[in-house]
């Protein structure tokens, strides 16, 4: 692969970049407040892969969506998000500007929506490159077609003259991954990179993203439902239910021994070419909880076979359960785990 630009100063690998601490994400609707995000804290450190796992309304991308400023005009965030112990949430625009497309940056999930129509791709990518690296115009316009062939879309010089809406839904995806890696950003976040995209095109996305964190030694952060997608990526796994975050850890060891229900209910539900679809898939049972109406105690029980009393009256905490390991289920309090 041909090589990307990559930022001098950067964290040693291993260094916590991006500190997330109780942070809290609530919208104002017609109905009142709702938390799409509750007390969730992580550490995401240099080089490293965190993949967060979710159904839909999770909180995933509302996180990431409040570290970068680019909440919905009816959002607001409290607690902190820290990039190498500089403060996040709150900052002023021109900060989060600086940072934003430079250090910090985000592949959005719908990448025809994430690129201007009307402008072609090239002015696009090198728009980047003098504003956050005050190159001139040529030299910009020649890196993005380097850009482009960086992240294997054929016929860059070409694909650098056109539109958007004149590439497939998988080059348009490559066209956002050298977006957001043209400055070598320390932090990138991937927010349902291949949704949309057929099998074979998934998979180059994502040989593609680990080609450049593995190059650049850039910090990825994953978005996703799809464990196998993070089972393949990932080095570390944060799972969220209801705006909380209910399980972390690393990848292999969430994955071979699952602590909360909800984890092991993700990973029952996975597909796999050997099993039946109308026989041997299992399926969560209910609905994801709404987010305007919490239940009281654990978010999860209503959908959980194993729940008792204590999770329908208290919401469990984040508690450790292992190193580097931690579950928010009464289960573990009771010594009730079993594996998957």
């Amino acid at each position: 692969m041909p090589s990307t630009p990559v930022t001098a100063d950067r964290a040693p690998a291993g260094t916590t970049v991006l500190e997330c601490r109780d942070l809290t994400v609530r919208f104002r609707t017609d109905r009142g407040e709702v938390a799409a995000v509750s007390d969730l804290s992580f550490d995401l450190r240099a080089g490293e892969c965190l993949g967060v796992v979710g159904e839909s309304g999770s909180g995933k991308s509302q996180t990431f969506l409040a570290a970068f400023g680019l909440l919905a005009g009816n959002g607001r965030a409290s607690g902190s998000i820290r990039y190498r112990g500089e403060e996040l949430l709150g900052a002023p625009p021109e900060t989060l500007d600086r940072l934003r497309g430079d250090r910090l940056a985000m592949v959005f999930q719908d990448a025809l929506s994430g690129l201007t129509p009307t402008m072609r791709i090239g002015d696009q990518l090198a728009e980047v490159l003098v504003r956050h690296r005050g190159l001139p115009r040529r030299e910009a316009q020649d890196r993005a077609v380097q850009a482009l062939a960086a992240v294997r879309v054929p016929d860059p010089g070409v694909r650098a003259r056109s539109y958007p809406f004149e590439l497939s839904g998988g080059q348009r995806q490559r066209v956002m991954i050298a977006l957001a890696m043209l400055c070598g950003p320390e932090v990138l976040v991937a927010d349902e990179p291949t949704t949309a995209l057929d099998v074979t095109v998934q998979a180059q996305v994502l040989r593609l993203l680990r080609g450049l964190r593995d190059e650049t030694g850039s910090a990825l952060v994953l978005i996703t439902h799809d464990l196998a997608v993070v089972a393949g990526l990932c080095d570390h796994v944060l799972v969220m239910y209801g705006g909380r975050a209910v399980e972390t850890g690393p990848v292999r060891e969430v994955l071979r021994a699952p602590r909360h229900p909800y984890t092991r209910a993700l990973l029952r539900s996975m597909p796999s070419l050997t099993a039946d679809p109308d026989v041997d898939l299992a399926v969560i049972p209910g609905q994801p909880p709404d987010l305007e109406n919490l239940p009281p105690g654990c978010a999860f029980a209503p959908r959980c076979g194993r729940a008792h009393d204590a999770c329908t009256a208290d919401r469990p905490a984040l508690r450790a359960t292992g190193p580097g390991r931690a579950s928010a289920c009464h289960l573990d309090d009771a010594g009730g785990h079993h594996g998957v």
